[in-house]
């Protein structure tokens, strides 16, 4: 189960932000984000995956923070209907408050940063593609109790360069997801700059950095296991290990 320290560092959230299709194969621009090649089939990342466009810009949207399960609590619950996906992302928890912070001020971004977290934002994803399809908002689709399982606190010390580590994730043993957050289209203080010229980032909030290629369904039954590598190394701290269960709520999806 969560410890107090950890369970209270993620009750104090206000909001929880997630970042959209940052994750491509390629090589670093100069300006922090990644080139990629679209026609090159090996280049095969997140945003060809679920056939989305390519961001521009940072593309964000909020997550209730009632959808938090706890380090070590369990399970994820697929609600009647659902076709459940996972979404390992590297996640931020903000240590102070920042509202209109330049791209450039890299200082000033992971000053705010209090610590890391690994997650898996899942996501109902028939639901997600009916509402894009009607042009109506999918909050839904991420929005369920149980749909963001966190790791424990990481402290920044354990992470030198965010943008050097891995995720990965596996489903009943078999790999499913494992990547460099190199891949990132928008690094951490362009995503920082982006969010709080919109909205004010508030000490305790948590940021969903995006998650890379290879996202995919899961099942009653199935368990999950994730962490994070760094310099090839495993994080106890990063670990997350949770089952899926069915929902025994009155909710089923039908067509809106």
């Amino acid at each position: 189960m969560a410890s107090s320290s950890a369970a209270s560092s993620f009750q104090r959230a206000g909001k929880i932000v997630c970042i959209g299709r940052n994750y491509a194969s390629g090589n670093r621009c100069a300006m922090g984000s990644r080139r990629t090649d679209a026609n090159n089939a090996e280049n095969s990342d997140h945003i060809q995956e679920l056939n989305s466009a390519r961001p521009k810009q940072p593309f964000f949207f909020l997550k209730p923070t009632s959808s938090v399960l706890l380090p070590g609590a369990g399970p994820v619950v697929r609600p009647k209907g659902v076709d459940l996906h996972f979404e390992v992302e590297l996640a931020l928890i903000i240590g102070k408050q920042l509202r209109d912070l330049q791209a450039s001020d890299e200082k000033g971004a992971f000053d705010a940063i209090e610590s890391y977290a690994l997650s898996i934002d899942m996501t109902a994803r028939n639901i997600q593609n009916e509402a894009k399809k009607k042009g109506l908002p999918w909050d839904i689709s991420k929005g369920f109790d149980t749909f963001l399982p966190i790791s424990s606190p990481i402290a920044k010390a354990a992470i030198p360069d965010p943008h050097a580590i891995e995720l990965y994730l596996t489903v009943n043993g078999e790999a499913r997801q494992r990547d460099s957050t190199e891949l990132m289209l928008f690094q951490l203080p362009r995503l920082l700059s982006d969010i709080s010229k919109v909205m004010t980032l508030e000490q305790g909030d948590i940021v969903l950095t995006g998650t890379p290629k290879g996202v995919g369904p899961v099942v009653p039954g199935d368990v999950m296991r994730a962490g994070i590598l760094v310099g090839g190394k495993e994080l106890e701290e990063a670990k997350i290990e949770v089952g899926v269960e069915e929902s025994t709520s009155s909710y089923e999806f039908a067509e809106t």
